[in-house]
């Protein structure tokens, strides 16, 4: 898959949704009614970052829910892509990109959302093929004002910030011509998840899900 094919494929998952769920999931059995409510809630896009035991069983569940495009988030490594591509995930997403990540992801045939927080990192993807990319840390980096700066004259890159995102902030984001979608843990909260709360869940993602008409 070259830079070009992913981006391409890329932009067609996070136009999917105004919100891409950031998952952290702790126990395997919240794997399946997690997903269920949130497509059901209008996100069918769900990353599930690779920071728990679980989580690579947790994509395997998600994967057999209808409508869901089920992502593998924190890529850092090779093997970490080999294993998300084995668990059945469609894409990935990284908090950086380096050059053995790319290459890896591109030999897998996995499309990856790379992160960029400066100018020179997304022109450097930019150059690669990469016109599709992740805006992280965002809150940390400067938020909505900085990427309407690197919208001026980086217009050619489409942005999904995470990190800070959340219900209050999110419409400033989603507003900006560069923004695709924003990626955000809100919708699913730890407290909700344990207490096997999914209808509040469901309530979530439809009030994220209608994010992206009213920044419209």
């Amino acid at each position: 898959m070259t830079p070009q094919e992913a981006s391409h494929r890329t932009a067609e998952i996070c136009r999917l949704a105004p919100i891409v769920p950031v998952l952290v999931i702790h126990d395997l059995a919240h794997a399946r009614p997690l997903a269920e409510a949130l497509v059901a809630g209008g996100l069918p896009a769900l990353e599930v970052t690779l920071r728990t035991p679980v989580a690579l069983d947790a994509i395997s569940t998600m994967a057999g829910v209808p409508g869901a495009e089920v992502g593998a988030g924190t890529l850092i490594t090779p093997q970490d892509v080999a294993a998300a591509k084995s668990a059945g995930a469609t894409f990935g997403v990284s908090p950086g990109a380096t050059d053995r990540l790319l290459d890896a992801c591109e030999a897998a045939d996995l499309p990856l959302l790379p992160g960029a927080a400066t100018a020179t990192e997304a022109m450097r993807l930019l150059e690669r093929g990469y016109a599709v990319q992740k805006f992280f840390p965002a809150e940390a980096s400067g938020g909505a004002p900085a990427l309407k700066a690197l919208g001026a004259p980086l217009p050619q890159v489409a942005l999904c910030p995470t990190g800070g995102v959340s219900a209050a902030n999110a419409a400033s984001y989603l507003a900006l011509p560069n923004v695709l979608c924003a990626g955000g843990s809100w919708v699913a909260p730890v407290e909700l998840m344990a207490a096997g709360r999914w209808d509040e869940i469901e309530a979530l993602a439809r009030e994220a899900a209608r994010l992206g008409t009213a920044s419209a």
